[in-house]
């Protein structure tokens, strides 16, 4: 019998666990059932969705990248003027950088590229959303401890850097040491940490982590959010609010974001105008997954049954509100599953003469532009006009995780970062083509 992929996988697991019950006598062995592939097939898995674009799933990189790179590339004259334009760009931001506030260059030099930088995001989103303090202690004792700081002494002319990295080396304590005095910093620094639970170190900390979590989360509930988009520095902004960490593991979880979405549909309608274009309003971002418990291709029946109806619901409060609402992008696995939900609101009256529904696609899937063809079929088929946001994929790592561990042919994402950027560009192309 011959396996790959998913089937592979599981037959992997199978024998793994025959294996480990044979010290058991033979009557407690689980009964495991392995079912050949051989008979199986495509078209009793295979949705008409699917087959528009499921063929470039594991396709050749080089392949694909080909394809996307002849329709993507630009007139020689279009191309020198996108050069010359993004260059100016990029002086312009590099005048800018002393004027640009103690923040920016705190991230500057706390990057998203190096660990300590990847530390700071992890504990500045988390610790907004942990209500007690033992809990909030454990996190910044398992994450502080593993950072390189000392790296990052005298490595910035910004007082506001050097003095939070002085702060981050001592626990939330800002003080100035000769560095004559600090010894190896490592074990300085290890030997600190053992006072983290002290509540003054903890709550300077965890108000350092609150202020750089702002920057990047707008508040803790919808209304937070809102009353924070009206301010001076934001209100020139067009946001498109979504909730952190939605997963719904059961079916009381999946109606109480339902619940949640509904609300936050109701706060951005009191807040938007209705003689400005919809382009130019809040709107909401939905993720599905947080609307079932079993959001998977496997239960794709059960999900298009009860799904379908929570999502048509939260389409028609948007529409009624004269808002946007968006359907946020997943993994890899559930790219079919979202589209035949989405098929089926396009194909519903909700959508008939309402601009405001739309999704997102990740131009980092080798699926992306056949995803768009597909959609700008569908939208022509029902006449019907969708708002579509192009992004370039947030999953990279665990897609690309996922299909080594399933022992698949090849990956469901381009694996340089380069093939990304040429993908993109070619969606972009065949959107504005069709806009």
């Amino acid at each position: 019998m011959r396996t790959s992929g998913l089937f592979g996988y599981g037959l992997r697991a199978a024998v793994g666990a025959l294996q480990e019950c044979r010290a058991l006598p033979a009557r407690h062995w689980p009964r495991i059932t392995i079912m050949s592939t051989a008979g199986f097939k495509p078209a009793t898995w295979q949705t008409p969705v699917g087959a528009a674009f499921n063929s470039q799933y594991l396709a050749d990189e080089d392949h694909a990248l080909r394809e996307l790179a002849s329709r993507a590339r630009l007139a020689l004259p279009d191309s020198r003027k996108i050069t010359q334009r993004a260059a100016a760009l990029v002086q312009s931001v590099r005048s800018e950088q002393r004027s640009g506030g103690p923040l920016d260059a705190f991230l500057r030099e706390y990057s998203l590229g190096s660990r300590e930088g990847v530390i700071l995001m992890c504990l500045a989103e988390a610790l907004l959303r942990i209500p007690d303090g033992e809990t909030a202690d454990r996190l910044i004792a398992d994450k502080i401890p593993s950072g390189a700081w000392d790296e990052h002494l005298g490595d910035s002319e910004s007082l506001f850097v050097t003095a939070s990295t002085w702060g981050l080396m001592l626990t939330g304590r800002v003080v100035s040491l000769d560095r004559t005095d600090v010894g190896e910093p490592r074990a300085w620094y290890a030997r600190l940490t053992a006072r983290l639970g002290e509540p003054v170190a903890r709550a300077a900390l965890k108000q350092a982590m609150r202020i750089l979590g702002s920057t990047f989360v707008m508040g803790r509930d919808i209304e937070a959010a809102l009353q924070r988009a009206d301010g001076k520095d934001e209100r020139a902004y067009r946001y498109s609010f979504d909730m952190l960490g939605e997963a719904a593991l059961t079916a009381a979880d999946a109606e109480r974001y339902l619940q949640k979405y509904a609300d936050a549909i109701a706060a951005v309608s009191r807040r938007v105008r209705t003689d400005q274009p919809m382009t130019q309003r809040h709107s909401i971002s939905v993720k599905l997954s947080a609307l079932h418990p079993r959001y998977e291709y496997a239960q794709r029946e059960r999900v298009l049954r009860e799904l379908g109806p929570r999502l048509e619901q939260l389409v028609r409060l948007a529409r009624e509100a004269n808002i946007a609402i968006t359907i946020d992008a997943e993994e890899a696995d559930r790219l079919e599953l979202s589209l035949l939900l989405i098929d089926r609101i396009l194909a519903s009256d909700v959508t008939v003469g309402y601009s405001g529904f739309g999704l997102a696609v990740q131009a980092y899937q080798k699926r992306a532009y056949a995803v768009l063809e597909w959609l700008v079929k569908r939208v022509r088929e029902f006449d019907r006009r969708i708002t579509l946001r192009l992004v370039k994929g947030a999953y990279w790592d665990t897609e690309i995780k996922r299909a080594q561990e399933r022992g698949l042919s090849g990956y469901p994402v381009f694996t340089r970062k380069c093939n990304t950027d040429v993908s993109y560009l070619a969606c972009a192309r065949l959107l504005e083509a069709n806009s």
